[in-house]
């Protein structure tokens, strides 16, 4: 149970790691396109900041995802890969079908799969409305200072 909960946890850990770090990247990006979102046209270039804000979230989620695979299929709990991916995504994103299940002495690393996705889906739906929210405002000033 415990070595369960270690490797859960260091799972959580690192995939949220990977989230901050990720996430500084795109901050950093959204920095230096700063003075050309602010120009007009802006509604486009909300599209643009919604567009890259998903990709960004599919990449993480992606790496995220296939950490626990990885991990799951290098303990030995799962036959193939494919197998590993799906359950992994299954848990992750808490669909939890129950077609495919884990070793019943493994079984914690399901809920702790869940936790992780439940978690990272609240945080990038929280960092995609602050990304655009951010983006709009900028723009809504530089409109006010050209009129």
């Amino acid at each position: 149970m415990f070595i369960q909960i270690a490797i859960g946890t260091g799972l959580l850990l690192v995939t949220i790691i990977i989230a901050g770090v990720t996430l500084w990247w795109l901050e950093v990006a959204f920095v230096r396109a700063q003075p050309w979102l602010a120009r007009p046209p802006h509604r486009p270039k909300l599209i643009v900041v919604l567009c890259a804000v998903a990709l960004w979230i599919i990449l993480q989620m992606t790496v995220a995802v296939w950490l626990w695979a990885v991990t799951m299929r290098g303990l030995g709990l799962f036959e193939t890969m494919e197998a590993s991916v799906y359950f992994a995504l299954v848990a992750f994103t808490t669909l939890g079908f129950g077609d495919v299940l884990l070793p019943l002495e493994w079984r914690l690393l399901s809920g702790m799969a869940s936790i992780n996705g439940l978690l990272n889906i609240g945080l990038v739906t929280a960092l995609l409305v602050e990304a655009l929210r951010q983006v709009r405002l900028h723009q809504a000033v530089a409109e006010k200072g050209e009129t």
